[in-house]
Parts: structure tokens; C-alpha cells; sequence
């Protein structure tokens, strides 16, 4: 029971999952404490698990909340990645149930997305750096590769029906929490969209002006509403019934991806930290708004995500 753990932990844990419709726990994870850090952005969605595996610490954090009640444009992602962040976290696996845009994705399958295209509507803040502050951080390649290739490594560890793993691909990332209309599930197609989902952005955008190392794994549980077949329109109860009935895959596909990096954590691997994005959002930040023009609060809330951020 989380009630009964420790809601303090004091060190560093550097792997955290992100959980979506369809992955809520992890099974076989000893909890060790669930924390729930004050950012300057507020309360992450859920308090914070801190399980141990094998001698080493996962956090864990359910996106929609506990109890699933917040919708995707009301996740509060900001608060989100600052306490993963603030905990220690720099590589992330995040989760995300998704409509698939493309007859070869089959309910069931899973897809390793490389690109996404924004359908947001400009509601959700999607920024750490505003107010007084400006940054413009890369976001060419939206998630990161080398975490994409250790996905890719794992997919023998699904079994059976619903097993096959799709390498690359294009998230659409709509508004919601509405399915698509018949003529926008066709327009996506035509730009080549892979996959529909409502939780790639802002959370991925975050994660890079956070310096995480961040890649989703996608489950199709539909096909949207462009396949035209009788009863075939995407709803709840469609994507509740395939993501039951593919649960198994779905953990045993996370499992095998944790069982990597934390055997890459032992070794302390340059991945695990994200080594390879220290330091991005420092020049993206310090060289664009001049001295004389920050604004003390926004620095101190850039302070809370790098500690010593403004020393020289």
C-alpha cells in the first residue's frame, strides 16, 4: 500500500517509466517509497513510485493520475518532468496507447515512433522556459535514438498474438480528449502518419528542455476511424479491450526494456545518464535573453530543474 511507504528518498534514481492507458504498475518491482515533490510547476499527476529491481531504483509516475482523472490537455507535464528531473531521473520509457493510421499496424502491435507532428491547440504549456526567460532548445529528432535502438533490441520479449514491433514511424498528436473526425483521420494518413495518440506533446518536448533522454512506446489498440468497417470507429471500450487483451505483451515489453537499463545503470552507462544531452538547454538559454532582461523568479524556476545552473 502507498500509504505505508516511505514519502521520502534520498538518492538518486536515474531510469523512470512513464505509465499510460494500459500500463498503470509494474509488476515484479519491489516499492521502496512513493514521493511526491512540490515543483514550481506544482504536483506531478500521481505521487512518484520508487521501486527497486535487481539492486537498482525505477521511478514510476502515472501520467492521467492515480485514478486516471486527468484528461490529456489537463496532465500536468511540466510538474511532471520537473520531479522526475528534480529526483534524479534522466532516462525515461514513456507508455501511450495510440489509434494506428496505417493498415500494417494491427491492434495489438506496438511501434518505436521517431517523429511527431503537433495537433495541439496551444492549451497545454509547453515550455520550462517563458516569463522572462527565453530558450529555443532542438527538437529535430523528437525522441532519442539510442533509447529507440535498446527498444528495438527487446522485442523477443513479447509473445504471441499482437508480438510484432514496428521500427520508426510518425505520432500525430492531437488535441482531444474528442477522437478524430472521418476527415482528419484521412488528412493524417496523407501526411503520412503512423500513429494517433493525445500524450507525445508537451511531455516529449519537455523532456528534451529537461535534458532526458526520452522514447515512447506506442501500442495500437485501433485504427482511428479511417478504416471504414461496420462498427470499426475507434471508442473506449475498443481500446480498453485490446490494450486487456495485450497487457501481458505490453509489460513484458517495458520488463525487458528496464532489465537493459538497469544492467546499463551497473555499468554506468553513458545512456542512462543522457551524457549525450548535458548541456543543451544551457546555451539555448543563457545566450538568448541578456542578463539585464531575466526575470529572477524564472531563473530560480530553471534553478529547481539544473542546481547551479547560473554559477559561472
Amino acid at each position: 500500500m502507498t500509504e505505508s511507504l516511505p514519502d521520502k528518498f534520498d538518492r538518486p534514481v536515474h531510469i523512470a517509466v512513464i505509465g499510460g492507458t494500459g500500463l498503470s504498475q509494474l509488476e515484479g518491482y519491489t516499492p521502496v517509497a512513493s514521493v511526491n515533490p512540490q515543483t514550481p510547476w506544482g504536483y506531478p499527476s500521481a505521487p512518484i513510485h520508487i521501486l527497486e529491481h535487481n539492486g537498482v531504483h525505477v521511478a514510476f509516475l502515472s501520467r492521467h493520475g492515480a485514478h486516471h482523472e486527468y484528461a490529456p490537455h489537463e496532465v500536468p507535464s511540466r510538474a511532471n518532468i520537473a520531479a522526475l528531473r528534480h529526483i534524479g531521473v534522466r532516462c525515461v520509457i514513456a507508455f501511450s496507447a495510440v489509434g494506428s493510421l496505417q493498415e500494417h499496424i494491427r491492434p495489438m502491435d506496438f511501434v518505436v515512433p521517431d517523429q511527431i507532428i503537433d495537433r495541439t491547440k496551444g492549451i497545454r504549456p509547453f515550455t520550462f522556459f517563458e516569463k522572462g526567460l527565453v530558450g529555443h532548445v532542438g527538437f529535430a529528432d523528437p525522441f532519442d535514438d539510442k533509447l529507440a535502438q535498446v527498444v528495438k533490441s527487446c522485442a523477443g520479449a513479447m509473445q504471441g498474438e499482437g508480438s510484432t514491433l514496428h521500427e520508426g514511424g510518425t505520432v500525430i498528436c492531437m488535441e482531444g480528449p474528442q477522437f478524430s473526425t472521418r476527415a482528419e483521420s484521412n488528412m493524417y494518413r496523407s501526411w503520412s502518419g503512423t500513429v494517433i495518440n493525445m500524450s507525445a506533446l508537451p511531455e516529449s518536448k519537455l523532456a528534451r528542455e529537461a535534458e532526458l533522454a526520452y522514447q515512447m512506446i506506442c501500442m495500437a489498440t485501433d485504427y482511428d476511424c479511417w478504416r471504414s468497417v461496420p462498427g470499426g470507429d475507434v471508442d473506449v471500450e475498443t481500446v480498453m479491450k485490446y490494450m486487456s487483451a495485450n497487457s501481458v505483451n505490453a509489460k513484458r515489453l517495458v520488463g525487458a526494456v528496464l532489465d537493459e537499463l538497469i544492467a546499463e545503470e551497473k555499468q554506468n552507462e553513458d545512456l542512462v545518464l543522457a551524457k549525450h544531452l548535458v548541456g543543451a538547454s544551457e546555451g539555448a538559454v543563457k545566450f538568448m535573453t541578456k542578463p539585464a532582461g531575466r526575470d529572477l523568479e524564472a531563473m530560480k524556476r530553471v534553478e529547481y530543474l539544473f542546481p547551479n545552473f547560473w554559477k559561472e
